[in-house]
């Protein structure tokens, strides 16, 4: 880990890297979803509390399914996508403790404190949707991350009868260089950070 990337790595991860719109009518093998979670897992969480949950919605049938929650924008986007990630968090991620963090009882930090629960879940969650998109792109894919949609509908549809919340969604495939807007401004240093 002493070495940083090179800039054709960086590229691929931050600076050619576009929010996708439209997408090329190409297949993404379920081996290549399985390899994207075992890398993304590796991300670090909290007490390697790991609450992140993911259902890749890719058969017609279940993208039919989220369809009715989507804000109009971003159907047609969402229904050509080749997957549709739904990164979820669990509420009860922490009954996994004692498997993924085995050396003290860090179940006990959280039973009974729904606050600290939901904080914690929703962070690291986050944290976890952040690495899927980092390691996608890492593995070749393109993303298009996205916050419209009914998120309860979701919940309804998806989860049901469990512990676990949506949080976002992400299209995952080969982007359509077409669908893509000019790049938005990003804060400048100066703006976004202080030293102290």
């Amino acid at each position: 880990m002493s070495e940083g990337l090179d800039q054709k790595a960086l590229d691929t991860l931050f600076f050619n890297a576009r929010s996708q719109n439209a997408w090329q009518d190409r297949e993404v093998p379920d081996s290549l979803l399985k390899e994207l979670h075992d890398t993304l897992r590796m991300g670090p969480t909290s007490a390697n509390c790991c609450p992140a949950r993911f259902v890749f919605v890719k058969s017609d049938a279940a993208k039919e399914k989220l369809k009715p929650a989507l804000m109009e924008g971003n159907v047609e986007k969402s229904m050509t996508a080749p997957v549709v990630a739904i990164i979820g968090y669990d509420l009860e991620f922490y009954e996994k403790l004692p498997q993924l963090f085995p050396h003290t009882d860090a179940r006990s930090w959280f039973v009974g404190k729904p606050k600290f629960i939901e904080s914690t879940a929703f962070r690291n969650g986050s944290l976890q949707g952040a690495y899927l998109m980092m390691a996608a792109r890492a593995l070749g894919l393109d993303c298009g991350p996205m916050s419209g949609f009914n998120n309860k509908k979701v919940d309804e549809l998806f989860f049901e009868g469990t512990a676990i919340k949506s949080n976002f969604l992400c299209g995952l495939g080969y982007g359509d260089p077409e669908g893509l807007f000019d790049r938005s401004p990003r804060l400048s240093f100066d703006e976004a950070c202080e030293i102290l």
